[in-house]
């Protein structure tokens, strides 16, 4: 069975990419280096990648040694400014159905889908870039 927290696709490599980058911070890194660490198409990754070059949290280099690279710093960017950039704002729902005038009272799940979504608008928001980055460093086995 699968989880009930759903993210896009594009949000998930978005905000894994970044991690990725911040492993590394400065090193120009090709799409096919990071499509193999995250293990995804290679084509979703340069969509996802180019939108986030639209909104300046990565520089794009063009050519045969060209790739993408942090414009941001690890230490002042949150997961939850990578998953904007991607999905819009993050909008709290307490209705699965997404009904207007749901106020949860007589739901099956209670007030546990708000409190789902404070949490994860809080992780989000708390979490930079450099807090998760280590993860890329003991998976790849390479020094930072």
């Amino acid at each position: 069975m699968k989880g009930m927290l759903r993210i896009s696709d594009a949000a998930s490599i978005g905000m894994h990419a970044m991690i990725y980058m911040a492993a590394w911070p400065g090193r120009l890194l090709a799409t096919a280096e990071v499509a193999e660490a995250l293990h995804v198409s290679e084509a979703h990754l340069s969509k996802v990648l180019q939108r986030l070059h639209r909104v300046g949290l990565v520089e794009a280099v063009r050519g045969p040694k060209g790739g993408f690279r942090l414009t941001v710093a690890p230490e002042e960017c949150t997961l939850l400014r990578v998953f904007e950039s991607i999905e819009g704002p993050l909008v709290e729902s307490t209705c699965l159905l997404g009904l207007p005038k749901c106020d949860a009272s007589d739901c099956c799940f209670g007030g546990v889908l708000a409190q789902v979504n404070r949490i994860v608008h809080e992780h989000l928001a708390s979490t930079r870039l450099s807090d998760v980055s280590r993860i890329f460093g003991r998976v790849t086995g390479e020094k930072r």
